[in-house]
This record gives C-alpha cells, sequence and structure tokens, in this order.
C-alpha cells in the first residue's frame, strides 16, 4: 500500500551529485537564561489588569467591575537574578510587582469559599511590559511576554504557610529606591474572586500561574516617566516569600 507520505509527495529521487547536502539553519542564541525557575514552566500563565484601585486611578481609567484578563506567554519566565534584556528599538519598558498563585490541582467552576484550596502556593513576579506596544496594539499579551520579561521568583511558598493571600506587603525598588508599595488587601478581586471567575469558563490545570495585578507606583505614569534601562536593577518583595532581584542589560547580538 502507498504511504501517506509518498501518495502526497511522489517518489523524491535522492541528491544527486552537485547538490549540496541539507544543512541545519544556523543556531541562534537565546536570551533567556537556563537557570532553574522555582516551578515547572506552567502551561498557561493567566495575568489580570488594573487590580488595584489607585493602579487604575494612575492610569486614569475606571476600576473594573469584573477581572480584565490577558496572558504572558509562559517562555516569557526567567528566574530570579536572570538578566531583563531589552530589545534595540524599545524603550518604554517598565515593571509591576505583583503577587502570583500557583494552582495545585484542576479547577473548574470552583466557588469563592473553596477557590484557595486549590492553590499549591504562592510567589513573585515581576509584569515587565513594553508600554509602548502595550498602548499602541490594542492588545496587552505581546508587549507582557518578550523573552525575560516575567521575572519569577525567588521561592514558591506552599499556600498552607500563607493562609489568607489578602494581607501581604508588595514593594518594587528601582536601583534600591522605593517605587512601588502597598499590600494585597487592597485588590479590586481577590486572589478567591480570580480563580472562581476564571475557573467558571477556563479549566486552570496543576501548575497554571495566576498574575494578580499590581498597585500604583508603575514607572508609565510617574511625572517624567521612569522606565527601566540598561544597567538598572529592579527588585520586587512580596512579604513571606522572598524578594525578587534582576538586572537589566541590552540586547546582545554576539
Amino acid at each position: 500500500m502507498t504511504s501517506v507520505a509518498s501518495s502526497v509527495l511522489g517518489d523524491c529521487p535522492p541528491a544527486g551529485p552537485g547538490l549540496p547536502p541539507a544543512s541545519s539553519p544556523p543556531e541562534t542564541e537565546s536570551p533567556v537564561s537556563s537557570s532553574a525557575l522555582p516551578m515547572e514552566r506552567p502551561g498557561k500563565i493567566i495575568a489580570v489588569g488594573l487590580n488595584y484601585r489607585e493602579h487604575a486611578d494612575e492610569g486614569d481609567v475606571a476600576a473594573p467591575s469584573t477581572p480584565v484578563l490577558f496572558t504572558k506567554w509562559p517562555s516569557c519566565l526567567i528566574a530570579n537574578g536572570d538578566a531583563i534584556v531589552i530589545p534595540d528599538d524599545v524603550e518604554d519598558v517598565d515593571w509591576e510587582a505583583e503577587l502570583a498563585v500557583v494552582i495545585g490541582r484542576t479547577a473548574r467552576h470552583v466557588s469563592v469559599d473553596e477557590a484557595l484550596e486549590y492553590v499549591s502556593g504562592y510567589t513573585v513576579l515581576n509584569d515587565v511590559t513594553d508600554r509602548k506596544a502595550q498602548f499602541s496594539e490594542g492588545q496587552w499579551s505581546r508587549a507582557k511576554s518578550y523573552d525575560t520579561f516575567g521575572p519569577v521568583g525567588p521561592r514558591v511558598v506552599p499556600a498552607a504557610q500563607i493562609g489568607d493571600p489578602q494581607r501581604l506587603g508588595i514593594t518594587a525598588r528601582l536601583n534600591g529606591e522605593v517605587v512601588q508599595s502597598s499590600n494585597t488587601s487592597q485588590m479590586i478581586h481577590s486572589v478567591a474572586s480570580l480563580i472562581a471567575f476564571v475557573s467558571s469558563r477556563i479549566t486552570l490545570d496543576p501548575g497554571d500561574l495566576i498574575a494578580t495585578g499590581t498597585p500604583a507606583g508603575v514607572g508609565a505614569f510617574r511625572q517624567p516617566p521612569i522606565f527601566l534601562k540598561p544597567g538598572d536593577t529592579i527588585t520586587v518583595e512580596v512579604d513571606e516569600i522572598g524578594t525578587l532581584t534582576n538586572p537589566v542589560v541590552a540586547e546582545s547580538h554576539r
């Protein structure tokens, strides 16, 4: 019986004399570090926009009545200490300090009351963003998913050790100076509410990550704006979890 491949492609003759052998394309160096993440790379990252009222206010937008969801592609994740790499033609790179939730078991149609039972742990995430792309493209995912634009860590703390996630201080420091300082009690939509909202239509799988939003103090809405640049160091800290620190470098074309 003729195989599907041969019926589609026909009988392809071998390369004759004078035809060079097939060669693999040249490898390019990925800017994403191979350092170990504090968890397995998640199947999906569900991020939440405008989840602190003061952050909505500083951006001059109304606080949302339901969660604003977008995605960060998992390939953007890097570990504590890895470099955030700014592409050559990108200038308006911003930070966003966030509490991130690691899902521990499959969640579908989960109620608010039982939602925290599906959390395996909590970690820290910096939702690094190309503001120019975010504001000009009409969607957020690409601008927030560049390689290295997802620092996460330094560890995952078990949910049982944290207890109530709505009582944690959250801080960002740029080159040692505090630029964000708030508390997860100021979230518009709590961790439990977010899990219930997402799982009402989207199945959450073990290992999935929910980035719960950032408080006020991002660079884009300062006067004048402040953006990350090569040579900077950005640190995000969440109480009882730890400190996530990443240097900022320019893209290299070695």
